[in-house]
């Protein structure tokens, strides 16, 4: 298998033969195989995230949950802006549709949350759009094609390092997104199916939810009794 290869000091491409390893038998390993796993484990994170936008009123996929204003809307209005950076800009393949609200002049936490004007298709469609143009700037490029981000120094990154870092920026907001719609009507889960979860009833999660409230009081009252011990 012949992979592209960009040198960071001239910018040329050059050809290297790469022998795959294969591992145990149907088990694919080598660049291609690696670019598949991390662009699997990001797609699951976007899925989770729009998921989490599903069967709620306009009002509630953008109401503040927080006291810093978390909100769903937000959260993937903010991810797009990472997509089109990370995947667009900082490899020389600008994310062709309105600056979705990433640098310049916006306000601050301009991403983080939708004005009246931005309906949620409006959004969505941004953020579907944005991966499909990093999609194609995955399937373009080499692992380690190099790019430069662009703020501040425009430090250089490697397209490996940009999918783990989207992976990880896009995990982190879906936990977000968790918090936010269990928070909105009690629905919880990775996945539509939410077996990822443990199976209960509503009587059984307020009494674990009870249990876990007197494990901490007890734990405190320990430490409380402790200090007071030492003094």
């Amino acid at each position: 298998m012949t992979e592209t290869r960009i040198d960071t000091e001239t910018g040329t491409e050059t050809g290297t033969d790469i022998k795959t390893d294969t591992g145990s038998p149907g088990t694919p390993s080598g660049p291609a195989a690696f670019k598949k796993d991390l662009r699997t484990y990001l797609q699951d994170a976007r899925d989770a995230l729009l998921w989490k936008l599903e069967g709620l009123s306009e009002y509630d996929v953008r109401r503040p949950l927080t006291p810093t204003g978390t909100n769903l809307l937000g959260l993937v209005k903010h991810a797009t802006a990472a997509e089109a950076l990370y995947f667009g800009e900082t490899f020389g393949r600008p994310f062709e549709a309105p600056r979705p609200w990433i640098t310049g002049d916006a306000e601050p936490n301009a991403d983080f949350w939708a004005t009246p004007e931005e309906s949620r298709e409006l959004i969505v469609g941004q953020y579907r759009a944005a991966c499909a143009h990093a999609d194609g700037t995955i399937a373009a490029l080499p692992l380690d094609a190099v790019g430069r981000v662009p703020w501040g120094d425009r430090s250089a990154v490697t397209l490996h390092h940009s999918l783990v870092h989207m992976t990880a920026e896009t995990q982190r907001h879906a936990g977000h997104a968790d918090i936010v719609r269990e928070l909105v009507d009690g629905t919880t889960g990775q996945r539509r199916d939410g077996e990822n979860t443990a199976p209960g009833d509503e009587a059984w999660w307020a009494a674990h939810r009870a249990r876990v409230e007197r494990a901490a009081r007890t734990a405190a009252e320990s430490a409380a009794g402790g200090a007071a011990g030492r003094l």
